[in-house]
């Protein structure tokens, strides 16, 4: 599957969840940012990578994955919401394995710039340097590519569902 087939996937996604909520006259981006910097905290919660103060082991590897993706749902929705879905973007990385907590400064930081700039280069930064914490928590593209085939159902469930 193609990142761009990504951006499909939650576009669809999106476009299901505007409809249900009748948020066609809404800019969304804002919200999309903040529940980002929500999912990165819930995703350092889980990976416990900052709680020096702490000798609880981290959350197991598919819950730490599951939080992971949510990330990878609302960076690829931004991505929609700017424009950004048809142009080309190389996430791999040869990069990977330095501190979670710098990982996760980082992209918090990432975010906050792409807020106040919202420029292609910037987002191709955030989706990059997300994709390098996947690989630094251990994370294949195919680990990644399968939780979010699983959880994109899961989200059009709750939809259903009344969530």
């Amino acid at each position: 599957m193609t990142l761009q087939e990504w951006f499909a996937m939650q576009h669809e996604l999106d476009r299901f969840i505007v409809e249900e909520h009748g948020l066609q006259t809404q800019n969304l981006v804002e919200k999309k940012i903040l529940a980002l910097l929500v999912e990165i905290g819930e995703l350092a919660n889980e990976t416990r990578c900052f709680k020096f103060w702490s000798k609880k082991e981290p959350s197991a590897q598919e819950i730490i994955l599951e939080e992971f993706v949510d990330g990878v749902h609302f960076i690829l929705s931004i991505g929609n919401e700017l424009g950004f879905a048809e142009k080309k973007i190389d996430i791999v990385s040869s990069e990977g394995n330095k501190e979670l907590d710098q990982c996760f400064l980082m992209i918090i930081h990432l975010v906050d710039q792409l807020r106040e700039s919202r420029t292609f280069e910037n987002y191709e930064q955030l989706l990059r340097q997300y994709f390098i914490l996947g690989q630094s928590l251990g994370f294949s593209i195919d680990d990644v590519q399968k939780a979010y085939r699983q959880k994109n159902e899961v989200n059009y469930q709750r939809q259903r569902d009344g969530y």
